[in-house]
């Protein structure tokens, strides 16, 4: 059975991983050079190391469960983390009970109605239930007005701006389901993993483990059509050069695929241009020493241009960042806003100058290398009733198959949320892929 998987980001490579075996030709193409996606790693000069940053949780099952079966369960590294919380120009830590409780910008019952809000989001499953709210409505009917104003809205705006006004309650229930579980109920303390080396380890095993397999792969590889055979089957062509396949399984974005796919093999009702997505603008900072000792610091000062601070090696062994501190200071945007599109110089210049401003004591001969990476469409943004207008796609050919992140509604995109889609890709129709034997393979 000759097979192809167009897309080589991590859900592209996680299920031709799943798929690949005995009696089957399968191939992978990615348009790109480098293997990932937006999971992808960057050369940061002295070392590899994650373009965006990336943590694995200690409840990711299903990616904890595909990294296990290739073989890197003993690459993986876990600590615990610290949070903290910037406001009024000083950083608070929250990352105990105790410091929770005595975080000075909010009152004790406001303190109280935070907590319940992150116990009772978390319990939350039916995400329906929260589309037609919006994410302040619902904040505020959980935990009260002044709660929302002192610490959610600061939050809201940083990372979105206004538009966390037109944005449904799914939004921030996502972060709230993924992030509160990695909490360790016993010590209270989060606990955060990651993988020796970074991703860079994990596709260039995935590639390895590829390879053994008989896949063949095929970067730097644009797919230009895929249409159907008359008898079954597919014709895809790419570089130019037309061949068939059995099946084909797509799993790059939905608006490659309304270009690419044959309008008899698949149905896209709705315009995906009416989708706005979130970008992000990300400058990595390489240092001699330390700026700070959180994982993740949360901002609630509109001033600071970029919408957190990510200290990467925080919670990652120096070992692997060349002796090196790594901190990642993101900001999140509309993809339609300009500052996306600003040159790497002056986006260098506005996030050092608040990095600076947070780090006043930080001086020019600590800083190693500044980089700065970009991305146009990293999550569509959940406005009210996005279920509803997002583009709906139908495969229409038995023979072609979808999987990609237009089918997430409900899940931040993260990589366990990529290896729990293709697991469930794997449950429905793994038997469709499946190899008959013949008299010959029995003999």
């Amino acid at each position: 059975m000759k097979i192809a998987v167009v897309g080589g980001g991590f859900m592209g490579m996680a299920l031709s991983f799943k798929l690949a075996g005995p009696g089957k030709e399968l191939s992978l193409f990615e348009r790109n050079a480098q293997w990932g996606g937006l999971a992808t790693y960057h050369d940061y000069e002295d070392f590899d190391w994650d373009r965006f940053y990336h943590v694995i949780l200690p409840q990711d099952r299903d990616l904890l469960g595909i990294l296990h079966d290739i073989g890197l369960k003993d690459e993986l590294r876990w600590k615990q983390t610290l949070t903290g919380y910037y406001v009024n120009k000083r950083t608070y830590s929250i990352s105990s009970t105790k410091e929770f409780l005595l975080f000075p910008p909010l009152d004790p019952i406001s303190k109280f109605r935070l907590a319940l809000t992150i116990l009772r989001g978390s319990r939350i499953d039916d995400w329906s239930e929260l589309e037609d709210k919006t994410v302040e409505e619902w904040l505020v009917k959980m935990g009260g007005r002044s709660t929302f104003e002192k610490f959610w809205k600061p939050l809201l705006l940083a990372k979105l701006g206004e538009n966390y006004k037109r944005v449904s309650a799914v939004f921030i229930w996502t972060y709230i389901k993924r992030l509160f579980a990695a909490r360790d109920s016993s010590a209270k303390k989060e606990q955060m993993g990651y993988v020796a080396g970074g991703y860079k380890t994990v596709f260039d095993r995935l590639e390895s483990e590829l390879i053994k397999k008989g896949v063949s792969l095929h970067n730097n590889t644009s797919v230009e059509h895929i249409r159907p055979a008359e008898n079954g089957g597919m014709y895809l062509t790419a570089n130019g050069e037309e061949q068939y396949f059995d099946k084909v399984i797509f799993t790059s974005p939905s608006s490659v695929l309304e270009q690419v796919a044959d309008e008899s093999i698949v149905s896209i009702k709705g315009d995906h241009r009416k989708v706005e997505y979130l970008g992000v603008v990300c400058l990595v900072l390489r240092t001699t020493r330390e700026l700070t000792p959180y994982y993740v610091v949360n901002i609630s000062d509109a001033k600071i241009p970029f919408t957190g601070v990510i200290g990467m090696t925080a919670l990652v062994d120096r070992q692997y960042t060349a002796g090196q501190h790594l901190t990642y200071f993101p900001k999140y945007i509309i993809n339609t806003d300009p500052m996306l599109r600003q040159s790497d110089e002056e986006l260098k210049e506005a996030f050092l100058e608040g990095v600076k401003s947070m780090y006043p004591d930080l001086k020019d001969e600590e800083i190693i290398g500044l980089h700065l990476n970009r991305a146009f469409k990293v999550q569509p943004l959940q406005v009210l009733h996005y279920d509803q207008i997002r583009p709906r796609t139908k495969t229409l050919h038995e023979d072609f198959y979808l999987l990609n992140t237009s089918q997430f509604i409900n899940d931040t995109l993260n990589n366990d949320s990529v290896a729990r889609h293709v697991n469930r890709f794997m449950a429905e129709f793994a038997h469709e892929f499946a190899v008959k034997e013949t008299s010959s393979t029995l003999a």
